[in-house]
């Protein structure tokens, strides 16, 4: 048997919408879904682009980042965040992470705010690793304390909630979504930003198109361009696919936790490998990583050979080529997010996984921490 990292769903559902679009029948998809997402979400006003990288360009465009200015994420990232950083000449200041949950540790992120103040530092973007979050009112208090703006990157976050609000509802300035996340490739791509300002929004909306403005009563091919846009949006054909995915997003995250639950209750026990601590926590459970106590790269080949193909949530930054070269960041710069790179692995988990499924992952675990000395 082989059971995939990530298995995109190819039912009716979105057959039926997909179809909708090649049959030519007159239906935006992409205004439908950004409505039907702000909904979903509870949020004022959403825009749909490409890609998940694509919201957090705009995201920054919409900011109006500037070369020099400074933007606070976690070092345990995906490339992206920090990448659309650096496409404004911007600099992207890394924070290590805490112990349990991967996420970026306030702790720290706060000492940076007391002692860093300045006008070139705009916004702290924090990354929802496996949908979970850290403490928001105490992130969303810094930003109003030290007058930087919060970004959400939500890659992981769809149905996540906090305070039983879902997130890119619960005070954040933007909230950028991706609907194929890292390793969770599906047939088609998109992301989502979504806000509640207003001003923010007109500015995003703008620039989502090349900056180009119409009058109502001018012949469709006259337009004037009034500032440096670009190109994000969503295709037809994704939009009509991700509504269809929309819908089933709650049922799905259930789904996810029924298999988290069978994970933890058959794992609990087994050797050399430490599980998620979510007791009490909010998780969609988006994703299921454990911690091997050695060799966690002989783990994942020895599963993937029997195959279990498992991923890892994520290189932290300061090891990449680029930004190891052009910060002169040391290895053990950031000691938990190292540590924690050395030991994490992402098993399977997505709503489509058959019970056979999720039982030959555990059995192959068990099978391969038994190797283990």
């Amino acid at each position: 048997m082989k059971v995939p990292f990530y298995r995109y769903e190819n039912t009716v559902d979105e057959h039926s919408s997909v179809s909708d679009v090649l049959d030519g029948d007159n239906i935006d998809q992409v205004e439908l879904l950004e409505g039907e997402f702000c909904e979903y979400i509870g949020a004022d006003y959403s825009i749909a682009t490409s890609h998940g990288t694509s919201a957090l360009h705009l995201a920054m465009l919409a900011l109006d980042l500037k070369r020099g200015d400074k933007v606070v994420c976690s070092v345990n990232s995906h490339p992206n965040v920090p990448e659309v950083i650096r496409h404004f000449d911007a600099e992207p200041v890394f924070i290590d992470i805490e112990e349990n949950y991967y996420n970026i540790n306030l702790d720290k992120v706060e000492k940076y705010l007391q002692e860093n103040k300045s006008k070139k530092l705009k916004a702290v973007l924090v990354t929802h690793i496996a949908g979970i979050t850290i403490d928001l009112d105490r992130l969303y208090d810094m930003g109003v304390s030290y007058g930087v703006r919060i970004v959400e990157d939500a890659c992981d976050a769809l149905g996540s909630t906090y305070n039983g609000k879902k997130i890119g509802s619960t005070g954040a300035c933007i909230t950028c979504f991706n609907f194929s996340s890292h390793l969770r490739e599906s047939i088609c791509n998109g992301g989502m930003l979504v806000t509640n300002d207003e001003k923010i929004m007109e500015r995003a909306r703008l620039l989502n198109n090349h900056a180009m403005v119409k009058k109502e009563d001018a012949l469709e091919y006259i337009y004037d361009v009034i500032d440096i846009g670009n190109d994000y949006s969503m295709s037809q054909l994704d939009a009509a696919y991700i509504r269809a995915q929309v819908k089933k997003q709650d049922k799905n995250i259930i789904r996810q936790q029924e298999i988290a639950k069978i994970y933890t209750d058959s794992l609990k026990v087994t050797a050399h490998i430490t599980l998620p601590a979510l007791d009490g926590v909010e998780s969609p459970d988006t994703l299921y990583i454990i911690k091997i106590d050695k060799n966690r790269d002989s783990f994942a080949l020895e599963l993937k050979n029997i195959g279990v193909c498992t991923g890892v949530h994520f290189i932290p930054l300061h090891l990449i080529t680029y930004y190891k070269a052009k910060y002169a960041l040391k290895v053990n710069a950031f000691p938990v997010a190292l540590r924690a790179f050395q030991q994490v692995l992402s098993l399977p988990i997505y709503a489509s996984m058959t019970d056979k499924e999720i039982k030959y992952v555990i059995e192959c675990v068990k099978e391969v921490a038994k190797t283990r000395v």
